[in-house]
């Protein structure tokens, strides 16, 4: 490889990593570059850690045999089981035990490291296996994110060429700098949503953070809580409230996300989410979804932790629809991206309705009105009733029950 060639790639991976591209089109055009201007790789793999709720990090995968495929693997935590196993027994392992950045095997060789993949790698005709370890400095890292890690392996019968590895030790660091940029902004995104809610998430990382910024929207709210929460957690062993806590909410977020609500904030035990849809009637119909999809998600639930000797609760749901204030609210130096306005307060009223009236959900008049004619034969209604800081009492409805199967 020549000098003009490898300073045109550097620039190549330059270019496309601040021009957003992600980790495996990165990954993918740079390979296929590198091979173009003579670099004897056969099959290449990066690696980078992440900070995730479930993954520890991702992997992208190259060969000269599909050089229009990159795989992408996303792995958990490597710190226990079998997982743990297969990590002690790499050469990213050697390489992070020992503070050295180069590891390089001659796959014939007596002496070869004793590594699995390694018998792959020979399996499959490959003669020379090069791993790299590029390091963060300690401002650089997030959570266990302080590296990048290469590999590369070459069918050449000669191998690498000392020459072949200096170039790819220069390569990989451009890489894996285009690497760690694509990484930083698939995390920045992963925890705004985590954390914020999907549209909320975007929409901060999309510019929005301007304080004292909000728009009026038109939504369907849903609060919902526990029943017997406050006695549950009293009584529970301390260990026992967060995965009581984690498995419900699990049950009920899902169901709000895959009907395409937003989360917006979990308070203890209760949920605050909206729908929003270009019309009432399909936000209604999205929110009754996903409460009769939460109802069934708790049903199985309390059947499982009922049979593991573990307490059980049910679901209170509080639907309405209104308008409320939609955006950043808070100080100059804490902002919260959220719902504000009577609508809400009266959601979160009509969720506390439901312990006295003894119903799992009720909704309010103004989503009655909103769902249409098509929800109306799944709405009961339970009365009319004052709530506690709303000016005058009103109809709430409760579902049918015997469409919802437990």
């Amino acid at each position: 490889m020549k000098q003009d060639d490898l300073a045109d790639l550097i620039d190549g991976i330059v270019d496309a990593g601040l021009a957003g591209a992600g980790e495996a089109a990165l990954v993918g055009e740079f390979c296929r570059r590198a091979a173009d201007i003579g670099s004897p790789i056969a099959r290449v793999t990066v690696v980078v850690d992440t900070l995730h709720p479930m993954l520890e990090g991702r992997a992208f995968r190259w060969r000269c045999d599909a050089p229009h495929e990159t795989v992408v693997v996303e792995y958990g935590s490597t710190k226990e089981g079998e997982a743990a196993d297969r990590w002690r027994r790499s050469a990213f392992y050697q390489l992070l035990s020992s503070g050295e950045a180069m590891l390089r095997v001659r796959l014939a060789a007596p002496d070869a490291p004793d590594y699995p993949l390694l018998d792959e790698l020979r399996a499959e005709g490959m003669v020379e296996y090069l791993a790299l370890v590029h390091r963060f400095g300690a401002e650089g890292a997030i959570g266990e994110m302080d590296c990048v890690y290469t590999s590369w392996a070459t069918a050449l019968p000669a191998g690498f060429s000392d020459r072949d590895v200096g170039a790819l030790r220069r390569l990989s660091a451009a890489l894996g700098l285009a690497v760690k940029s694509a990484s930083l902004a698939r995390i920045a995104q992963t925890l705004a949503e985590t954390y914020l809610g999907r549209d909320p998430g975007r929409r901060v990382l999309g510019g929005a953070i301007a304080r004292g910024i909000a728009e009026e929207i038109e939504a369907v709210i849903w609060y919902s809580d526990l029943r017997s929460y406050t006695r549950i957690s009293d009584g529970a062993p301390p260990a026992q409230i967060i995965p009581f806590l984690n498995d419900y909410a699990d049950a009920i977020i899902t169901a709000v996300l895959d009907e395409g609500g937003d989360v917006l904030k979990l308070i203890g035990d209760g949920i605050l989410a909206i729908f929003k849809a270009d019309h009432p009637e399909r936000a209604c119909a999205r929110a009754l979804a996903a409460a009769e999809t939460a109802e069934r998600g708790v049903a199985a639930l309390n059947r499982a932790r009922l049979a593991a000797g573990l307490p059980v609760t049910e679901i209170y749901l509080g639907l309405h629809a209104g308008t409320m204030f939609y955006g950043n609210i808070g100080s100059a130096g804490r902002l919260d991206f959220t719902v504000v306005g009577p609508a809400v307060n009266e959601a979160s009223r009509i969720a506390a309705m439901c312990r006295s009236i003894d119903q799992p959900v009720l909704v309010s008049s103004a989503f009655a009105a909103a769902a249409g004619d098509a929800a109306r034969p799944r709405l009961v209604s339970v009365g009319r009733y004052a709530l506690r800081g709303v000016a005058r009492p009103q109809e709430l409805y409760t579902l049918d029950s015997t469409g919802v199967e437990s």
